[in-house]
């Protein structure tokens, strides 16, 4: 499957964005474009650079203790992290530094945090990385499990969405539908405009990656 490089445009640190374009299927929706975030999630460079676009969009005295990764964007939040610790972001944990944690999914897509991680998000500013939001599901699913675990969501941030907000926090992005891919589509299985075509889906994806049919 061809993926096609796309430039942000607005940036300084030349990050790409990969995407494919055709008919896939995710567990929530159908969508006209397959985003490949794998490099972008993996490779060090990359990391720091996505980590650096999402930093600078926070005021200095957004206060976050905690940095909660979806999608496998551990190494984009350390790094993230490590840029807020550096401009002198304000934090309000005793050890003055950012906790990076990853929840765990139940079989129900509940997000739960064990004994050992939970005082990470209890009474803490918590930060939300996702790699990316399409319809808000999981996103929403983790404000929801934050203020459970009686943390205070404090923002969401994404390298790519194609919502501008979720539970009233704004979504703050590198790429958008607003900059990038204006047609992108993300639709119910039932109401599938390429379904109801007869387009066959090309793969199945997920935070993972694709598996092509």
């Amino acid at each position: 499957m061809a993926i096609q490089l796309i430039q942000y445009p607005k940036t300084t640190s030349n990050l790409p964005l990969r995407v494919a374009h055709g008919h896939f299927a995710t567990s929530h929706s159908h969508i006209n474009y397959y985003i490949d975030l794998t490099m972008t999630k993996h490779r060090l460079s990359e990391a720091r650079q996505a980590a650096a676009e999402l930093a600078g969009n926070f005021k200095p005295s957004t206060i976050v203790d905690s940095i909660l990764c979806l999608d496998g964007t551990e190494v984009i939040g350390a790094c993230m992290a490590n840029e807020l610790t550096r401009a002198g972001y304000t934090n309000m944990n005793s050890h003055r530094t950012i906790y990076v944690v990853t929840p765990e999914h139940t079989s129900g897509s509940q997000l739960i945090f064990r004994d050992n991680s939970a005082p990470m998000i209890v009474g803490k500013h918590v930060l939300v990385l996702a790699a990316s939001v399409t319809t808000g599901y999981t996103a929403q699913a983790a404000i929801e499990a934050i203020r459970y675990y009686h943390g205070i969501p404090t923002g969401i941030c994404a390298i790519f969405s194609c919502v501008d907000e979720c539970e009233g926090f704004p979504i703050n992005s590198i790429f958008s539908t607003r900059n990038v891919l204006d047609d992108y589509q993300s639709t119910n299985s039932h109401d599938c405009p390429l379904c109801k075509a007869g387009v066959r889906i090309d793969g199945m994806v997920n935070s993972h990656g694709i598996s092509s049919f």
